[in-house]
């Protein structure tokens, strides 16, 4: 069974962005700078998102999260590329992302139409889902990323749907069977990693 997740595009983003991974490199940004700043990043969305749930602010939320797949790719290569590497490296990666997310996804309780106790249950899976794949590499030695809802594909999902929010309000009427779905998905996602890591 194939299941289509942005994982399996992510060499063809990370290829785009060598030019400015090369760049940053020359300005001396190392990658747990990256990564601070991708924290950073997450949480003035966040904010935003909260104290001015709606009109501009879904763009904000469209576009910043895009802007935060790129520093999160960006981090990996710079340490795998220039050899940045390290202990404390791995937990600002694994910890800035649940804080990031954490920061994006609780605000959404206040999208119009929105049964809060379901985005409540997607935060929570989606933590899982993260801690699924922590457990993998404890297990297996290896990382798991695997789809069909790891954490660019939660992104874009979230991205998409602000940006509908900002052109079409009738949007609030199916937001709750969006957040169902992507409730599967998560399920299906973290049972993935679980499995996987056993092999």
């Amino acid at each position: 069974m194939i299941l289509i997740s942005t994982y399996n595009i992510k060499p063809k983003f990370q290829q785009a962005l060598k030019p400015l991974l090369e760049r940053l490199y020359k300005l001396n940004i190392t990658a747990n700078q990256i990564t601070l700043a991708a924290i950073l990043l997450s949480m003035l969305i966040g904010m935003s998102f909260w104290f001015h749930p709606s009109g501009f602010s879904f763009l904000i939320i469209a576009f910043g999260l895009l802007f935060r797949m790129g520093l999160n790719a960006l981090d990996g290569m710079m340490a795998r590329t220039y050899n940045m590497q390290s202990k404390l490296g791995e937990i600002l990666n694994e910890f800035g992302d649940i804080v990031s997310d954490l920061f994006i996804y609780i605000p959404l309780i206040k999208l119009a139409g929105v049964k809060w106790y379901i985005v409540v249950g997607f935060i929570v899976l989606a933590m899982l889902n993260e801690f699924a794949g922590i457990l993998a590499k404890v297990i297996g030695g290896e990382r798991r990323y695997d789809g069909p809802m790891g954490k660019s594909d939660r992104a874009l999902m979230i991205g998409i749907l602000c940006l509908t929010y900002y052109f079409w309000d009738g949007i609030y009427l199916y937001v709750n069977y969006v957040f169902v779905f992507s409730i599967l998905l998560l399920l299906l996602s973290t049972y993935n990693r679980l499995k996987n890591s056993l092999k």
